[in-house]
């Protein structure tokens, strides 16, 4: 395992500790925000708000974007627009960051876990068909799961490290049983399935930009949508619900205060001209890790067929757990950081209670996947 740690070192070339992933500013990010600190203006009320929200949309193909504080916080709108309410039925992937299970838990609905596939790490739709018929039937125009007598009202399949999942084929599955398309695409901006880009295939999309990921603020999230009305009604809850007045506060609904500040909108703006350096230096290091791994009998994570993944967290696949735990020792142990797949999400306490398929994938994957250093390379 030295020659990896070794190699990884060169790759990046440095002796010091390499993080997983740490962003970089290398633009016109502080010329941004001095220029919002100038202005007074660094709340959720600023041109950079307006700005990042309309080059957003138009990087990702979509007709609206609204910007949040964070991408849970994305989720979670993106799920009251679905029309998720308490006690109703959510499909996820069990191989996935909490994030996208607290979200549907903050509304009282519940997670309900099918499998993903091997290839793409993400929600599997013949798991879902497999499930769906077995489990479900349609009654007055909803999906209701029979088990429970409880309406499945969205799926939300999570574009796993940048890599799509099938997501055309989810989408005609969620159709045909009238279940809302919710995407989790808090991790794959730049990624594209059969030339579109992820986010855009669902009723809404959501997308995240925390401190780890291909472009951030710090934090921050959006949501997207070609919904106008969809898109006005996130605008309005994420800003307090507040009825728009010169003076006047009245508020019409329960509302977040899930709007991104204009500071933060500053960094993202500039983040967002920097991308498609961003990409490709990802696409290179993901090249040279695939020709290296090839070398030492580890795989190495690809792109999916039909997809273009923007390798945000770069993976390998250990032949089995006792492998990959002697790999996250020796490689954390000399500065290497590396950090295995999240815990099953079936498997945390708060979720164990949950239905779920046969989740064979997700537990084969979860004892074998490592991420290793993913940052650009400059």
């Amino acid at each position: 395992m030295q020659n990896i740690v070794d190699f990884i070192k060169q790759t990046f070339k440095t002796t010091e500790f390499i993080p997983l992933h740490e962003p970089r500013f290398i633009g016109n990010e502080k010329k941004y925000l001095n220029d919002c600190i100038d202005s007074t203006f660094v709340s959720s009320v600023g041109k950079y708000v307006d700005t990042f929200e309309r080059e957003f949309a138009k990087k990702v193909g979509a007709k609206y974007a609204i910007a949040t504080v964070n991408g849970t916080a994305a989720l979670h709108i993106s799920l009251i627009l679905a029309d998720v309410k308490k006690d109703d039925e959510v499909i996820t992937q069990p191989l996935t960051f909490v994030a996208t299970c607290n979200a549907i838990s903050y509304i009282g609905a519940k997670p309900v876990f099918v499998d993903v596939d091997l290839d793409t790490m993400g929600l599997s739709p013949d798991a879902l068909k497999s499930f769906l018929e077995a489990n479900c039937e349609i009654k007055n125009n909803q999906c209701i799961n029979k088990t429970t007598n409880k309406v499945v009202k969205a799926c939300i399949p999570m574009h796993t490290f940048g890599h799509s999942c099938r997501i055309q084929e989810i989408k005609e599955i969620c159709y045909e049983w009238h279940i809302a398309l919710v995407e989790d695409a808090a991790e794959s901006l730049g990624s594209y399935y059969k030339d579109r880009h992820t986010g855009t295939f669902g009723k809404v999309g959501a997308f995240s930009f925390n401190g780890n990921k291909i472009i951030t603020s710090g934090g921050g999230g959006v949501i997207v949508t070609d919904d106008e009305v969809l898109a006005k009604r996130a605008k309005h809850i994420t800003t307090t619900a507040k009825i728009p007045h010169p003076y006047e506060y009245v508020h019409d609904e329960i509302g977040y205060n899930y709007r991104l500040p204009n500071i933060n909108a500053a960094l993202l703006v500039a983040q967002l001209e920097q991308l498609d350096g961003f990409l490709k230096s990802k696409r290179e290091l993901a090249l040279k890790y695939k020709e290296f791994f090839s070398k030492n009998e580890i795989k190495f994570i690809e792109e999916p067929k039909e997809s273009k993944s923007n390798y945000w967290l770069q993976a390998i696949l250990l032949k089995d757990k006792q492998q990959r735990d002697e790999f996250l020792e020796v490689t954390n142990k000399n500065g290497v950081m590396s950090r295995p797949i999240w815990r099953l999400m079936n498997e945390l306490e708060m979720f164990k209670d949950c239905q779920k398929g046969d989740l064979k994938n997700s537990k084969y994957l979860e004892e074998r996947v490592v991420n290793i250093p993913s940052s650009v390379i400059l």
